[in-house]
């Protein structure tokens, strides 16, 4: 297959459905061959299975594209390991990861148990690192071997990790935590040929059919709220083609994309010595009345 994408292998992880299985299709359509993971869990993270992850890779095979299963849990050193291990042995090579996996438990705050913490921390957090962490051991190795990679790493964020978000402690901290990470390996692996950038998606996926409940398909016209709107973005992303793109956090939604541009100073004021409290109240909220007001509380993206 020809594309922007050819010649180039993808692991997408939780590419069963929704936004993943839209990314896997994508960048097989591109020209990648594709490793899909997914565990095949509910909407809440139970059950399991390899049904979904083999039906999407059927899919990609039966459209002329190449693409082969894992139905391992990335948020173990295992199973994210032999994610990378099934590139290597299936394609010879690994280019792109894309992090999409995760589930919700959402709770207002003071009802949110450890348990559903732990959880949604676990899959969406865990789940980027280890993943990202083994194949950047491999791309290093390959770099210091002297054949340093176009290697890509596209990490999934949301409005809720970016703004916060009523009912979504968890998932809005995790989420936040995924910035932190795309930041932090965007600086460490660029030396060795890989870029990291994260995307914020705005789509209509299980996740966000249990928090948005009329976020049903239009009967005609444009479907702004489907999963395949967010996909060229990522399937860009993962290309060769985004040289110089590191470091970047985008939201995408329907036809619009938008490069956030994050936490940057805004209104200060110092003095050569320190303060009291009740003085520099008085100064603070001066530099609040100068500032931009923080952004709208989203939900789950």
């Amino acid at each position: 297959m020809t594309g922007i994408c050819a010649g180039r292998v993808a692991a997408v992880t939780g590419a069963g459905r929704g936004l993943g299985r839209a990314h896997a299709l994508g960048l097989a359509a591109a020209g990648a061959a594709v490793v899909v993971n997914d565990l095949g869990v509910d909407p809440g993270g139970e059950g399991g299975g390899a049904g979904p992850a083999r039906h999407v890779a059927d899919e990609i095979t039966a459209r002329g594209g190449r693409a082969v299963a894992h139905a391992g849990d990335i948020a173990t050193t295992e199973g994210a390991a032999s994610l990378v291990a099934t590139a290597l042995d299936a394609f010879g090579r690994l280019d792109a990861l894309v992090n999409n996996a995760g589930f919700l438990r959402d709770r207002m705050l003071v009802n949110l148990g450890e348990d559903d913490w732990d959880a949604v921390v676990r899959v969406h957090l865990k789940g980027h690192f280890l993943p990202l962490r083994h194949a950047a051991a491999h791309w290093r190795a390959e770099a210091k071997a002297g054949r340093t990679p176009v290697a890509r790493i596209v990490n999934t964020t949301s409005g809720a990790g970016l703004l916060g978000s009523v009912g979504q402690a968890g998932y809005a901290a995790a989420k936040a935590g995924v910035v932190g990470l795309t930041l932090v390996a965007a600086a460490e692996l660029a030396r060795y040929g890989v870029q990291t950038n994260a995307v914020a998606p705005a789509a209509r996926t299980r996740m966000t059919e249990r928090a948005f409940p009329g976020m049903a398909a239009p009967e005609r016209g444009f479907d702004a709220m489907a999963p395949e709107n967010v996909s060229p973005l990522v399937v860009w992303l993962a290309s060769a083609a985004s040289a110089g793109v590191n470091g970047r956090v985008f939201e995408a939604e329907g036809g619009r994309v938008t490069v956030m541009e994050g936490w940057s100073p805004g209104p200060a004021v110092e003095r050569a010595g320190r303060w009291e409290a009740g003085e520099l109240g008085e100064e603070v909220r001066g530099l609040l009345k100068a500032a931009r007001p923080p952004g709208a509380v989203y939900g789950a993206q």
